[in-house]
This record gives C-alpha cells, structure tokens and sequence, in this order.
C-alpha cells in the first residue's frame, strides 16, 4: 500500500517546512495572510467536548479557508468560500453529491489546489488524510503496514534511549542537566504522540476495525479492497494527526466496526472533519454541521439533526430577504423609469443605476435536484414467499451453514445484520437464486418474482457502455421515451443518458444499477448495501420508496436509519444461526445488551422479541426448559477456566497499574534527576511496566472477547 493516501502536513506561513515524522509532506497550499470569518464556538458551549477537558489549545484556530474559488471542469465549485475550524471541532460535511465536498477535504489535504484564496493550517498542525478510494496494495504484512508511518515514533525512540545511556555515564553537572531536560522534551513529546503504546494501539484499532489476530501477519494485498479500506483507516488513526479528514470512513464497514469508530472518534483528541451520508454516525460524532450550498460554506451549531432544523430556519429568513430586496429593486426601478428623460433628475437616476448595478442579490438555498421514483407495485404472491430447508454451503473448508432453515412471508421487510464474514450475502444470494447451495431446498411461493441488487452490483456494469446502453440490456423491447422518462426520474436529463459508465461517479453509478432494478417489477427485493454511494437526500428518497412498496424486501444495510424507517424485523445472522428480532435497528440493540446482561449472569434472558429463524415463537415446554438448563451448565463448565483466566488478568493489571503510577510520580520527582543512575533505572522499570500493561491488556481483550463470544453463541442457551 503505497503512502498517496495518507498525508500529515505541518503549514507554517512564516517558516520552511521540515521533514515530517508522521508521513510524507505534501505541497503547500496557497497560504496568505487574509483572514475567513470567525466560526464561533457554540453557544453554551461546555467545558468539555466529547467526555475531554478543554484547554486554551481547544479554542485556538486549526485551520482558516479565505475567499477560496475553486472551478473543475468548467464548473465553479466553491466562490469567495471562507470559513474556520477550531481545535475542538467535529465537522460532519455536507451536501449532495457533486457539491464540491471531496474536493474541498483534496483541496485542505494538499491533494488539489484552489484557484484563488487560502488554506491555512495554523501552528505547525498536522493533517491526515483518507480518499474514498484504496490505492495499489503493499506486500508488508498488516501490522506492519499500519505502523509503517510510525518511523518518527522509531527514530524519537532510539533517541531517548541513547539519552539514558548518555545521562547514565555522564559526570558533568552543567551537562547532566542539558541531557535531563532534553531527555524531558523528547520524553513528553514521545508520550504524547503514544510511541509506548504503539503496536498494542495497532493492535487495539485493527481489533476493532475488525481484523482477527491471524490477519495481523498477512500481506495487505492479499485482502480485499473494503478490508485495505479499513487496514487505511487504522493506520491513519494510528498516527493521530492533529485534524483528520475523512471521506465516507463507514462504506466498508460492519454494524460493530462503525460503532466502535464512532466510540473511537468521539475520544479523539484532535479535530475532524468527515463526509458522510450515515445520518446516526453524523449526529453521534459530529458537534458541527458545515454545509456547501450556492458555492459557499455554511456553519452550523451540533450533529445532522439539528442542521437540519437551522437550516430551514435559515431559507425562510434567506426567502423573506430576498422578498425584501426585489420589492426595494422594483420600487428603485419604477423611479428611474418614470424620471429617466428628465433632465433635472439625471443625477438621481444614474446614482440609483449604480447603486443597482453594484447591489450584492440575496440568494435563496436551492434544494438540489433529487432522485424521484416509486417500486413498481408488483403482483402479489402467495403468503409464503420463500423456503430454505435443511441448507448446506460451505467456501472450502469454512462451513457456512449446516442445516439452515428460513421462510419469508409475504410483505416481511426484513434486516440482515451480523459482522462482516457471518453469511449476510451468502444467504441473501441463496435466496436470489444467483448462488449454489451444497445441499438443501430453495423453494420460491406462487407467482414469486425476484429482484436482486448486489453489494458489488456497481463493479457489474460495463465502463464501455453509455447510461442508456446499460438500461437496454434490461428492456431491449422498451421505447426510448419510457427508457429516458425512467432514467430522468434518477436524474440522468438530456444528453446525460450518453455519457459513459466509465466517467460516472460512485453516486451515479448507484443510480444506474437501481434504475436496472426497476425496469420491470418484481415482488420480492434482495438488496445487498442498496444506499452505499447514495447522499442523504437520495437515502430518503429510497426509504420513503421502500416503506410504500407493497411486496416483500429482504436487505442487508449498515445504515441504522433505513432499518429503523423500513423493517419490520431484524434478522440476525452469527456463526451459520440466524435469530429474529421484532421491530427495527433500536430494538436490535436492545436485544443485544439484554443477552450481554444474561450472559454475564450465566443465565439466558427469555425476550420475547426474539424467536426461531422461521419467526416462530412461543411458551417454553417442561423439555425446553430441562435441555436449556443442561446447555447452560454445560456453558459454566465449558467457560470456567476462560473466565478465570480473565479474572487473572483484571487482578494482575489492576496491580502493574498501581505500580505504573507510583513510578511515573517518582519521575515527576525533580529530586530523582539529582542522580543519573537512579534516572536510567527507574525509566526503564517504568517502560517495562507499561509494556506489561499493555500485554496484559491486549491478552484480556482477546478472552473477554473469546469468553463473550462463548457465551452468546450456539449452545449458550439462548
């Protein structure tokens, strides 16, 4: 994986730039001294910003845009656009797409340049930078490639040793001293860039982006592109640059990772400024809103939510203007009409044709074009839709299921949810019909018509084709008039039906597959990650069509909103079982925490939300009851060395933690650096607790995880 999408840019208007441990540099953007307008901190603002205390650093300017002007191919993108992010800032960026936002985070990561203005990093900050898109993949192994960007850390590492061999040998006292607060600073820096925790960081951000220990030492070519996406990410959130750029951080990501990134970044301790179209990730991470609208940048206070609010508050103050101004430029109008030919009014008349001519006009927020279609309503099927009995499928030695039993009745619009590698698409392409099972039955109801929208369905069209080349493989008998009405309800106008695959975007690909979907009607819909790509206005557009559509839908999504809007169930699927939950996204999560809170007890929690694969459920009988209680004993024994490994550990950790923090007060003792010997020794019994720590740590996470896992999965009881 090569460096290009990666970068950490120290801009300092009044100095060379220098070498820069966290990555390569970039080229400087155009730097000035022309200030944007001050982005104020929210009103009421707190003293503290996601769970962290504030210093005077959390109100200092990170970054100013000024009268920035930006045209790409031979559009203007952004004109006289300034704004300011502040230390303590968390800007979730947006506006459809083709607005101009990647090429505003491009333009601040050095990757493009503006026309005119400025991009001012202030105070030396770094930056980091992720593109939507992976790069040519490394042949380093995992670990090893996420760390790569650590050799500062390195150097910073060798450096303070040596200045321990130095303080240790040294006599001198003027010299002693020099060395002493040397060996402080690159300390403290050291420390604050988390070089001791480096590789158990590593560890901890793949872990939880989702990688398994036995992925840490494969080749990062050797993954797929969503999972080099993530191995990106974790190794930019590693390096912990002072602001991050993000540009869409979830599209490759499960349910779990993307809520541990939102965990992650609401801790983070520099600036972030994302694009995202994942409306609960936006009001979770984000506590401002900046929005590219009419080629500026507008500001506003909290998550996507309340953007939404303030910004309709803004076009109707921005509509009552603009009423005001035209009725003052009717009335000046009429006058230099009425007195245009007299000659004792000339002086008046031209003043007023200036002052017209030199009049700024109040523009109204256009709403931007958006996707507007229905599902064709489709014939309806018989009550039973679809029924998997007895399925086996395994890829090679990996078996997927064994025995799987599923029916889906008509008018189920069902989630399926489960970390990534569980058998989400697998299932979904058994129902489709579109993948081999190794045995079993598929057996489709009556007058069922299928309609399949893969994960990858954007990689199946033809670059070579135009958009209407790629509708007429689906309907090669359709009248162009239909074929051109339907593809201009998906925004593709005019000539725009000509252009080719190739040069469309990931959005308007999206578009274009969903088109195909709909030349003919279908009354069961399997879609695979359907709103990837799509911008939030399009998201809406699909879900109000999904909740009016009348046949069944099966889908697999990470977008909490849409499961939340749409099913009426979630179907979790782990390890080759698959378990119901009524009602959407929230009540999912609820279910989960309940079995979290049963399995910690040692006991199964009876939620009636869940039921059996098929959505049966009902009174347990005396048999049930006996063999649950057998399985659950079974589970006691079967986790009881595992969980008193991991009580081992929590004690062994609670007491190197005690010791780290006597030893790190004994450093803090200015009377400890009266004796280099006593320095070298007690910084190195302090660097070996902490590793200890952090060894320690890194094996109780592994067990805790190993020991959930044991107790929530098959045979818990559940």
């Amino acid at each position: 994986m090569c460096a290009a999408p990666f970068h950490s840019r120290p801009v300092d208007s009044f100095r060379p730039e220098t070498p820069n441990p966290f990555g390569p540099s970039l080229s400087r953007a155009s730097v000035g001294a022309a200030e944007a307008p001050l982005l104020s901190l929210p009103k009421g603002r707190a003293e503290r910003v996601s769970g962290r205390k504030l210093d005077s650093l959390d109100f200092a300017p990170m970054l100013t845009i000024a009268n920035l002007s930006k045209y790409l191919g031979g559009r203007e993108m952004f004109r006289d656009a300034g704004m300011r992010i502040l230390s303590g800032d968390r800007v979730g960026l947006v506006g459809p797409n083709g607005i101009g936002k990647t090429t505003l985070l491009r333009m601040i990561a050095g990757e493009d340049s503006p026309d005119s203005g400025t991009i001012r990093l202030e105070n030396r900050r770094t930056v980091g930078y992720l593109p939507q898109e992976a790069v040519a993949p490394s042949e380093r192994s995992l670990l090893a490639e996420v760390t790569a960007h650590a050799g500062g850390l390195r150097a910073l590492e060798a450096k303070l040793r040596l200045l321990e061999e130095e303080l240790a040998a040294v006599t001198d006292e003027e010299i002693q001293e020099r060395l002493t607060t040397e060996y402080g600073r690159l300390q403290s820096h050291f420390e604050a860039l988390r070089g001791y925790d480096l590789e158990f960081e590593a560890r901890r951000v793949l872990t939880g982006l989702g990688f398994v220990e036995d992925d840490l030492v494969k080749a990062v070519n050797t993954f797929s592109g969503g999972w080099r996406m993530r191995a990106e990410l974790a190794r930019l959130l590693l390096v912990s640059p002072d602001l991050l750029l993000l540009d869409e951080p979830t599209n490759h990501l499960d349910l779990s990772s993307l809520e541990w990134l939102e965990s992650f970044l609401e801790s983070y301790d520099g600036g972030i400024l994302l694009i995202s179209h994942d409306r609960p990730f936006l009001n979770r991470v984000t506590n401002t809103t900046m929005e590219i609208d009419n080629r500026k940048l507008f500001v506003y206070t909290g998550g996507y939510d309340n953007y939404l609010a303030a910004r309709e508050r803004r076009k109707t103050i921005a509509e009552a203007a603009q009423r005001n101004q035209a009725a003052k430029i009717a009335q000046v109008e009429r006058f230099i009409e009425r007195f245009r030919a007299k000659n004792t009014k000339a002086t008046q008349v031209q003043s007023r044709i200036k002052a017209l001519e030199k009049m700024e006009r109040v523009e109204v927020d256009t709403d931007a074009a958006r996707i507007k279609f229905r599902f064709p309503q489709p014939k309806r099927s018989g009550d039973i839709v679809m029924k998997l009995e007895n399925i086996c499928k395994s890829y090679g030695d990996n078996q997927v299921y064994d025995g799987l039993e599923f029916t889906i009745h008509r008018g189920d619009k069902i989630a399926f949810v489960g970390p990534n590698g569980a058998g989400k698409s697998t299932l979904l392409k058994m129902l489709a019909g579109v993948l081999d099972f190794d045995s079993g039955l598929r057996e489709a109801g009556h007058h069922v018509s299928v309609a399949y929208y893969a994960q990858h369905q954007l990689e199946l069209l033809h670059p070579q084709n135009t958009v209407m080349d790629e509708i007429r493989i689906v309907a090669p008998g359709d009248t162009e008039t239909r074929l051109r009405t339907l593809l201009g309800s998906f925004l593709f106008r005019g000539d725009d039906v000509k252009k080719k695959v190739a040069i469309l975007s990931g959005g308007e690909k999206a578009r274009v597959a969903l088109a195909k979907m709909l030349v003919k009607p279908a009354n069961f819909l399997l879609l695979d990650e359907p709103t990837n790509h799509l911008d939030i206005p399009s998201r809406d557009v699909l879900e109000n069509a999904l909740k009016q559509f009348t046949g069944t839908l099966c889908f697999i999504t990470h977008d909490r909103h849409l499961i939340d809007s749409v099913c009426d169930r979630v179907l979790e699927v782990r390890e080759g079982t698959l378990t119901v939950h009524a009602g959407g996204y929230r009540a999912y999560e609820q279910a989960r925490a309940l079995r979290r809170e049963g399995g910690a007890a040692g006991s199964s929690p009876d939620d009636s939300s869940s039921g059996t694969a098929a959505g049966v459920s009902g009174k347990k009988s005396r048999e049930q009851k006996r063999q649950e209680a057998t399985a659950r004993a079974a589970l006691r024994k079967r986790t009881g060395p595992l969980r008193q490994r991991v009580d081992r550990l929590e004690s062994e950790i609670e007491k190197l933690s005690t010791r780290e923090k006597q030893l790190n007060e004994q450093i803090s003792d200015p009377e400890l650096y009266a004796d280099p010997a006593a320095i070298a020794e007690v910084t190195q019994t302090y660097h070996r607790t902490r590793k200890r720590i952090r060894e320690l740590t890194y094996e109780w996470e592994l067990k805790s995880l190993e020991l959930e896992a044991m107790e929530s999965g098959p045979g818990s009881g559940e």
